[in-house]
């Protein structure tokens, strides 16, 4: 099992002196974050893709190839594509380009996303939530495996036989599916034989195994190799030396960030109580000191079936640069050696 980090690359104020963390700074921050995973040895770093004031990701594929210049091993990739929102051949002449520029290290990652400020924002209706994804994630497909394309569709202009360049190192560039709980998107990615992306925030991920058990069911009925059928989960997470001091550390920025959503969704405000159960034994967060951390990587991926990779999402808007270099440096130094080891 790989072991990774995603970042949504939140607009940070530092909780000790109250500075607000530009977006130079940040991004001069996050570059320093990826450089470290690598150089720990973790498997991946993700960028997510968001077009909100409270985070700085909204053009990840510019990050990663930033962040491909400054690495020579890890994984880079996006957590995910809102490809709904987006044009698939300009998502693919991007990662493409990022492959290229990377030496064959990316992984694209599509999905609708978890907000819906895209659609409006790039003129798409919400009617058309899943339409869009399915006829853009088709083309995409195509793409990948045609240099010229012939297709058609109602979101986009047609192609007649259009070459799309340039072609990656990696043949074929690997696509994988981002999901949420929704059974007609497990199904869908197992059809398609396509790697399943698990975006796993509150509940207790044990619930997710009837969801992939479907996935590589309906892999196997659509005849693909039980190989092909990898399973990532995309998780909140976080390491410090012990449990409290993860708790201490990252309970404010928790605390604000599921305070602005649930207003906005509008959901109970979050409560201590809730934090402390959701990052419990079984619940969706990751997080504690090394063994904790890496023992409960592994019991969950027993509980799913086995799992090819986990990447802690570690984004939090009150969580200081060191502390985060910190965790990335015990994720990747303490806790994969643990995972390896069983």
């Amino acid at each position: 099992m790989h072991l990774g980090v995603d970042s949504f690359v939140s607009a940070v104020t530092d909780p000790a002196s109250g500075h607000v963390v530009g977006p130079e700074e940040r991004m001069a921050h996050l570059l320093e974050e990826i450089a470290l995973a690598d150089e720990v040895g973790l498997y991946s770093f993700g960028i997510g893709e968001h077009h909100r004031p409270e985070y700085y990701d909204s053009a990840p594929a510019v990050i990663l190839a930033a962040a491909a210049a400054r690495t020579s091993r890890i994984r880079l990739g996006s957590a995910v594509n809102v490809l709904s929102a987006a044009d698939p051949v300009r998502v693919f002449q991007e990662f493409a380009t990022l492959d290229l520029i990377s030496r064959g290290r990316v992984d694209l990652v599509v999905g609708r996303g978890s907000f819906t400020e895209a659609f409006p924002l790039f003129g798409l209706s919400l009617a058309d939530y899943d339409s869009l994804f399915s006829e853009k994630l088709d083309l995409l497909l195509q793409i990948r495996d045609s240099e010229e394309v012939t297709w058609s569709g109602r979101h986009r202009p047609a192609l007649t036989g259009q070459g799309i360049y340039p072609r990656p190192l990696q043949d074929p560039l690997p696509i994988w599916v981002g999901v949420g709980g929704t059974p007609e998107s497990f199904v869908r990615a197992g059809l398609l034989g396509l790697p399943l992306m698990v975006a796993i925030i509150g509940g207790e991920p044990r619930q997710f195994g009837p969801l992939i058990d479907l996935y590589r069911r309906a892999g196997a009925q659509a005849g693909h190799a039980p190989e092909t059928l990898q399973v990532g989960l995309h998780v909140f997470g976080f390491v410090a030396e012990s449990t409290q001091a993860a708790a201490d550390t990252i309970y404010p920025g928790w605390h604000e960030m599921f305070t602005k959503v649930s207003r906005e969704r509008g959901f109970s405000p979050p409560s201590r109580a809730q934090f402390d159960a959701t990052s419990g034994p079984d619940g969706a967060f990751f997080m504690g000191d090394p063994d904790t951390v890496a023992e409960k990587l592994v019991r969950i991926s027993g509980q799913l079936g086995g799992v090819d990779r986990i990447s802690l999402q570690m984004t939090n808007p009150r969580l200081a640069h060191a502390d985060l270099l910190r965790g990335i440096e015990l994720l990747g130094t303490e806790v994969v050696p643990r995972v390896a080891a069983g």
